[in-house]
């Protein structure tokens, strides 16, 4: 019998390690679970939609809780997605066909296809979060992003009450986006993932940094493992881990501008760094002679407003990495939001730029 848990703290299920409470609190290991709550949570609708009968207040359904910032309590039901299993459901010469529940440890599952010599996540190394995240996410690193392996989602409607499935053309997929964000948000709860990795790996070494960490770990003969690993140094040495200082990754989306744009800033700051917007490696910049626009590093424009290493509180911008923001200890939500917002007005003062916040508010503030 699962039963509700009344004012229960967020603390150990948010990785900014934020101590909110949720009215109601309950976890779902498979869909009939989910059911069951959706149908004791009498009219539950999920945040920021349209409630198609009364509602008993707001419906939070959680994965890793690695993109969110808890800036007060929450008046309503979270539900933390728990579906795990991993199978591989099909092959062909060139493809294995990989499902993973929603409720799967990221870093994990990209281990498990590492053992078996699968390809293609290698890149996606000890990122945060879980299986049903990437997806909403489209998550990306040092040269991959999730839609290059992405088959098919499974995902239970909150409105129409029954499971859909997403095709790769369905998932709308771009940089950090996908429907799930904006068309569909908060409508859909993913409950599986299929993924199709390569038999034969294709390696991704484009960025810099790679290059450098494996020239520097001696390897001679490229594998998905030793990229991984030089996937995990590199990680490790910029960011710090969750459970030693409360963070989410990164906190702001790199931002695009127009070429022209891109030109003017050279002009003031010849140093700031651009890449091709529709680059995903952004590790090269030979290519900055195209057409389209161009996408800065916005921990690049957050450092040169003076914002690293700065700290208030419990609340601050990481030494090693300014575009991640950290809880040190006691820290609200709120106080971390309200740090986001003076280095957001920092640097469109600055640089005419305005960033955009990966992490997810909740509930939303500022508009």
């Amino acid at each position: 019998m699962i039963s509700l848990i009344e004012n229960s703290s967020l603390k150990p299920y948010n990785t900014f390690g934020i101590n909110a409470f949720a009215r109601e609190f309950a976890l779902f290991k498979t869909k009939e679970e989910l059911e069951g709550l959706l149908s004791v949570y009498q009219g539950a609708t999920p945040v920021k939609m349209t409630a198609r009968q009364p509602a008993t207040g707001p419906l939070l359904i959680l994965g890793g809780g690695s993109n969110i910032l808890f800036t007060k309590n929450f008046d309503g039901l979270v539900l933390k997605n728990e579906i795990k299993g991993i199978e591989q459901v099909h092959e062909d010469e060139h493809y294995v066909y990989v499902r993973a529940g929603a409720g799967e440890n990221w870093n994990g599952f990209v281990q498990y296809c590492l053992q078996r010599n699968w390809a293609g996540v290698e890149n996606l190394s000890l990122i945060p979060g879980n299986v049903g995240a990437a997806p909403m996410q489209n998550i990306g690193a040092y040269g991959v992003e999730i839609k290059e392996v992405f088959y098919e989602l499974e995902a239970w409607d909150l409105v129409e009450q029954k499971v859909f499935t997403f095709s790769l053309n369905d998932c709308g997929f771009g940089y950090r986006d996908s429907v799930f964000k904006k068309k569909y948000k908060d409508r859909f709860v993913i409950l599986d993932v299929t993924f199709r990795l390569n038999k034969i790996p294709k390696f991704h070494t484009g960025y810099g940094a790679i290059r450098q960490e494996l020239d520097k770990m001696g390897v001679r003969e490229l594998s998905i493992q030793t990229i991984s690993q030089a996937v995990i140094n590199i990680r490790s040495s910029k960011l710090p881990d969750p459970l030693q200082i409360g963070n989410a990754g990164s906190f702001f989306k790199n931002p695009s501008v127009t070429r022209d744009r891109f030109e003017a800033l050279q002009m003031a700051f010849p140093g700031i760094p651009g890449y091709p917007s529709g680059d995903t490696t952004a590790g090269d910049r030979t290519s900055l002679s195209g057409g389209g626009g161009v996408k800065l590093a916005a921990g690049w424009l957050i450092e040169q407003c003076g914002w690293k290493g700065y700290r208030r509180g419990d609340a601050g911008c990481h030494a090693l990495q300014a575009l991640v923001l950290v809880n040190y200890g006691q820290a609200s939500g709120k106080e971390i939001y309200d740090l986001s917002e003076e280095i957001l007005q920092s640097v469109k003062k600055k640089f005419g730029v305005t960033l955009e916040r990966e992490v997810n508010i909740i509930p939303p503030l500022g508009g």
